[in-house]
Formats: structure tokens, C-alpha cells, sequence
């Protein structure tokens, strides 16, 4: 894209208006002009959905390198040393900017309160609102933003990333009020898109998130790592004819208990971490006693817990709940797992850069390799305010390397197989452009908690030949699917390569973690 004087530029466009995006602008609006995009409305985001809260080794008895250690033993071996260093020991900095923002965290006796989650061996987990933290976050950054005099443009899809020779020149957005494509040029492109659990029929992520931000980085030539570890979280509300609504860790963490169709207690028989067993072994367990009871969720029990004080902990899933006609306080939640969190994306270095000059990756849609194979809870929000703000440092000062570029991962490059469509799907229906729900339901039943090869190598033939079935995308919806095939596909791909379980991918034809898989695949056009 050249700068012909008719198409805006920009110094800043970011992509994305959760708490990554909001975030990163208020920071680089400092440095020159600053355009957002969001696809949907600013409020429609995961940041909005996270109730679990805000990891930082800040109280009594914690220390970053404790913080550490719990990231790494979650991240399965494939978490990145250093830029995990970054999260625990910027973490303390981080939490002061959000203050200074507006947000007020849950507080006792004029101390910040601090929960503990699965996996974390001290209490380290920052809320606002009880269980409302992203929103609460949410709104103090948009309130914040627009106070700013921020630039929003709503219902701006991004539709292609204009790159000449290895740097970013700027982006076609598709307009979904006026249906027309606008462009604007850039130095610098931050994307910050979140990510895909709606690619999955049961998520706890809003409609927004599709994984758009992956394809379109993936088309740009950008590389994409990780994809096949998606972790799914182990409780989210299940109920007939109601959505998938997230019921917090932090339920569990406060004593909550996990039993089955029969009433009994489990989870001490699948790990003797019981209910605080890093996720992926608890959504596992859920799915073991589903399986034996023929039921399609297990129980949620809090009804043990001091009644006065659940709705002020837990306001959103009481709330929520309740409309439900579920009192949690006298009844048992019903609960399934549910796709929740993207540990693969854009692969960055620990300044958020990308392999292209100018293009930047921050929050849930970045692969900055802090979360490995499984995302230690509450960690997802911690990282988008630490890496956006070292990404913007780095458009500041782009002389050297940066401190993170040369860790020693060793990753494998891989290019899409081309696959032969099957006489079977040749001659069927399924040869042609899918539904959303179609793709949703494909890859729940193929590429969800627990795959094989089977199912895998199906669902790879089918989204290869649903690429190809494609027509040019007209409209919103046209473009969505076109992001969500592909990265949906990049996910199947990587999961079938990859032999082994570990963390949150497990193959149950290979139900073991192998050291020769102590790697990474990195996917690129």
C-alpha cells in the first residue's frame, strides 16, 4: 500500500478492543496517532468474559520466582523461560498502570485480596468485582480510551494485511455498515484479536472470537505457532436451550466440589491436586465420568460454603444462574467442559515482534510462549498488559535486538499439506461451503478434548476441501467463516502432527508425552 494521499495513516492501527488492545493504545497513543479497529461493538471481547481475575506474585510469601515455577510446571516443558521471567517480574508494575487507569481490585482490610487457583501454589489472583474482573478492566481502559480522545472505529473488520517487501505497509478493513472496504496505511500494525473458542460448538467465548486474527496473519505471511494446544476449561454452565456461560475456577477455589450423576466426589481418584488439578486433568475427568454415567454434565457442589457470602463473591454466576432458575446457593451448578482459551497464535518474540517488520501480536492472539502447553489460570490477563506494554517500547526504540528475540526454542516449520479430497466427500454435500454451526460441531466431535488420528485426519479432509468450496467473501459473515476454516485447519493439522499428549492436546492413540516432542511447530504460508 503506498501512501497515496487519499488512504489515512496511521502511526498505530491495533486490532482488537479487548483488554490487550485498549491497553496498547493507551500506551502508544503517547507516541504518535493511533487507530482502533473492533469487528463487533468495543464491549464484545473475552476480556469482558474473564471472571477468574489477574495473576501477580505481589502478597506475603510469594516471589516471581515462585510465579515461575508454577507457569513453567503448567506450560508442560514448552513454555519460554525468559518471557515467562518478563510476566513474573514486570507483574507487580503492570498491576500499578491498571490502578492508575481506574480499576479498583477487591480489597480486605485496605489490602489487595488475593484468591488461589489450580495450579498456583500460593494465593496470587487479583479480582474486581468479585467475579466480574475483565469487565470491570474492560470498562475502566474503553472509559479511559475514549476520555483519551482515542480513535474507534466499530464494526471494522479487518480484511487483508498489506505487507511490501517484509514490512507492513497497512490493512483493508470491510466496513459492516456501510458493506464497503476502507484502507489505512501504518508503521505499525498491532494485532490484538483474541481468540477462537467459537470455532468449537460449546465455548465460553463470545461470538467475536473466531480466530480471525490467526488467518490473517498466516495469509500475511506471518508465522503461527502452537496452534494445537487449545485448553478447554472444565466448568461452564450446561443447561438445555442455554448458552455455554463460564463458571470460574475460582468456584473451585473457594471450596467448591466436583461430583457426578451418582452425587459422589471424584476428582481425587484422577489427581490428588482433587478440584484444583491444572485444568486439562479436570476437564478430562469430567469428560471420563460423563462417559460411564451416559449424563452430559457433572455437578458443581457450593452449597457447603457460607451462604451470605456467594453472591458477593460470585455476583455474575449467581446472577446468571439464578435468571436461570438455579438458586447455587441450595442447588447444584451443572456443569461440562467448554473451549476456552487459545495457547497458540502469532508467534512473537518477548517484545511482541513478529518475523514481519512492523506487524506487532499481543494478548490471546499472540504465541509469546509463556503459556506452553497449558495456560496457568489467570496468567491470559496478566500477559496482555505485559507484553503490550513491551511491545510498544519496542516501536519506541527499534535499534538492537530485543532482549527475548534469540531464546532457544526449538521449533519445527511446516507448510499446509495439500489434501486429496475422498471419493466419499467428493460426491457429498459436504464438499460445499459449511454452516458456522457445521464447522463448529466438526471440530468439537474431531479436534476437541480428547483426538486421534481418525478423527483428526476427517476433520483436516473436510476443512481442506471447505477452503477450497469457499466463494469470495461479500459481507461479515462471509469473511468470518473464511478465517475460521483456515484456522481451523492450521489447529487440525498441528494436532494431528503431533503424536504425543501434553498439556491440554491429548491423543488418546498416543496417550503419553514423548521428549521428542519437546518442540514446537510453527506453521507458514
Amino acid at each position: 500500500m503506498t501512501s497515496h494521499p487519499a488512504v489515512p495513516f496511521y502511526d498505530y492501527v491495533i486490532v482488537g478492543s479487548g483488554i490487550a488492545g485498549l491497553y496498547t493504545a493507551l500506551l502508544a497513543r503517547e507516541s504518535g496517532k493511533v487507530l482502533l479497529l473492533t469487528k463487533g461493538s468495543i464491549t464484545e471481547c473475552n476480556t469482558q468474559f474473564a471472571q477468574g481475575g489477574i495473576a501477580a506474585p505481589i502478597g506475603q510469601g510469594d516471589s516471581p520466582e515462585l510465579h515461575i515455577h508454577d507457569t513453567l510446571a503448567a506450560g508442560a516443558g514448552l513454555s519460554d523461560p525468559e518471557t515467562v521471567r518478563f510476566l513474573a517480574e514486570e507483574a507487580s508494575d503492570r498491576i500499578a498502570d491498571l490502578i492508575r487507569y481506574g480499576v479498583a481490585f477487591d480489597t480486605i482490610h485496605g489490602e489487595i485480596a488475593l484468591a488461589k487457583e489450580g495450579a498456583h501454589s500460593v494465593p496470587r489472583v487479583l479480582h474486581a468485582g468479585g467475579d466480574s474482573t475483565g469487565a470491570q478492566i474492560e470498562m475502566s481502559l474503553s472509559s479511559q480510551a475514549r476520555h483519551e480522545g482515542i480513535l474507534i472505529h466499530e464494526h471494522s473488520l479487518l480484511a487483508h494485511i498489506e505487507v511490501q517487501g517484509k514490512g507492513v505497509q497497512g490493512v483493508t478493513v470491510f466496513n459492516a455498515r456501510t458493506e464497503r472496504l476502507e484502507q489505512f496505511a501504518c508503521r505499525f500494525l498491532i494485532m490484538a484479536t483474541g481468540g477462537a473458542g467459537r470455532l468449537f460448538k460449546l465455548s465460553t467465548n463470545p461470538p467475536v472470537a473466531l480466530g480471525d486474527g490467526v488467518a490473517l496473519a498466516y495469509l500475511a505471511g506471518a508465522e503461527i505457532m502452537d496452534m494445537e494446544f487449545f485448553q478447554f476449561h472444565p466448568t461452564a454452565l450446561r443447561m438445555p436451550g442455554v448458552e455455554a456461560f463460564l463458571i470460574s475456577e475460582a468456584v473451585r477455589g473457594e471450596g467448591g466440589i466436583l461430583r457426578n450423576e451418582k452425587g459422589e466426589r471424584f476428582m481425587q481418584r484422577y489427581s490428588p491436586h482433587g478440584e484444583l488439578a491444572p485444568r486439562d486433568v479436570v476437564a478430562r475427568a469430567i469428560v471420563a465420568e460423563m462417559k460411564k454415567t451416559g449424563a452430559d454434565h457433572v455437578s458443581l457442589d457450593i452449597r457447603h460454603l457460607p451462604k451470605r457470602g456467594i453472591p458477593a463473591r460470585f455476583p455474575q454466576i449467581y446472577k446468571f444462574c439464578r435468571t436461570h432458575g438455579i438458586d447455587i446457593t441450595e442447588q447444584m451448578i451443572p456443569v461440562a467442559p467448554a473451549a476456552h482459551y487459545m495457547m497458540g497464535g502469532i508467534k512473537t518474540n518477548g517484545c511482541g515482534e513478529t518475523n514481519i517488520k512492523g506487524l506487532f501480536a499481543v494478548g490471546e492472539v499472540a504465541c509469546t510462549g509463556v503459556h506452553g502447553a497449558n495456560r496457568l489460570a489467570s496468567n491470559s490477563l496478566l500477559e496482555t498488559v505485559i507484553f503490550g506494554k513491551r511491545a510498544v517500547e519496542r516501536t519506541q526504540q527499534l535499534t538492537g535486538d530485543c532482549p527475548a528475540a534469540k531464546t532457544a526454542r526449538v521449533e519445527e516449520v511446516q507448510r499446509l499439506p495439500t489434501r486429496k479430497v475422498g471419493e466419499a466427500l467428493r460426491a457429498s454435500r459436504e464438499n460445499h461451503a459449511p454452516a458456522l454451526e457445521t464447522l463448529q460441531q466438526l471440530m468439537w466431535n474431531d479436534v476437541g478434548i480428547e483426538r486421534d488420528a481418525k478423527g483428526l485426519t476427517h476433520a483436516c479432509e473436510q476443512l481442506a476441501a471447505w477452503e477450497r468450496a469457499l466463494p469470495a467473501p461479500g459481507d461479515r459473515p462471509g469473511y468470518e467463516l473464511k478465517h475460521a476454516v483456515l484456522t481451523a485447519r492450521i489447529m487440525a493439522e498441528a494436532a494431528l502432527l503431533r503424536t504425543e499428549s501434553r498439556g491440554a492436546h491429548y491423543r488418546s492413540d498416543y496417550p503419553e508425552p514423548s521428549d521428542s516432542w519437546l518442540k514446537h511447530l510453527v506453521y507458514v504460508r
